[in-house]
């Protein structure tokens, strides 16, 4: 008799690994979430729409190619139940997946075909120590993972360890991330197309002051890619 194999099913009876959302158990190929949520996804499809959403939300705040958001973010709905259990359920998995399907999203169109590397949004370190793990890295990781576009983790840093934006008006959430990011090596993203990485635009502000670091760098283009926007 395989005692593991034993020893996994028992596990797997009293602990039974649920979808996020409706809570069903899933199956065996199903992470984090089931395949009936995530057809549910209210997904923007919205990748070749000029002046979409994303980028209506970030017009003006800083010079941008594209931008664009796998899903909306709504109260209570399905894709803020899948973020909360990516940023505070131990669940990078479902960064990654959401990743990786966005990703396959991407390839389909012309969004990505001059981005040289992608950057996620850091965490503080005592953050991301605290938390384990980025979430907009994990989300990052999923569209390298579909693209074969590379990742840059080390480049663009958080010095601040700010409070949460959540709950936050617009003037309280640009006044709570000036100047926190910084840019180690600017040849890194020199003469680069840089796909940026958030979870939500909500206000833009994360993403803008990450951008002001950014263009800091000599001939830089900056595109942005989120998991969700908010309505």
């Amino acid at each position: 008799m395989n005692l593991k194999w034993v020893a996994e099913e028992i596990a797997h009876y009293l602990f039974p690994n649920l979808c996020s959302f409706c809570k069903i158990k899933l199956l065996p190929n199903e992470m984090g979430v089931c395949l009936q949520c995530l057809y549910k996804l209210p997904k923007t499809n919205n990748l070749d729409e000029p002046n979409n959403l994303s980028e209506t939300l970030l017009a003006g705040r800083f010079p941008f190619e594209r931008a664009a958001s796998f899903a909306l973010f709504t109260k209570e709905g399905l894709l803020q139940c899948l973020i909360h259990n990516l940023k505070y359920n131990n669940k990078p998995y479902i960064g990654e997946l959401l990743g990786t399907l966005f990703g396959a999203d991407l390839l389909g169109s012309n969004f990505i075909d001059t981005i040289d590397i992608i950057v996620p949004v850091p965490l503080h370190p005592k953050k991301q120590t605290i938390r384990g793990y980025n979430q907009a890295e994990s989300f990052a990781q999923g569209i390298s993972k579909a693209t074969s576009i590379p990742v840059s983790t080390n480049e663009l840093i958080r010095v601040v360890n700010n409070p949460t934006q959540t709950k936050r008006s617009k003037t309280e959430r640009w006044k709570n991330v000036q100047g926190i990011f910084e840019v180690k090596n600017s040849d890194a993203f020199e003469n680069k197309h840089v796909l940026l990485i958030d979870d939500v635009i909500t206000t833009g502000s994360t993403l803008e002051a990450c951008a002001i670091a950014l263009l800091k760098c000599s001939n830089i283009r900056i595109s942005v890619a989120t998991i969700g926007v908010a309505l």
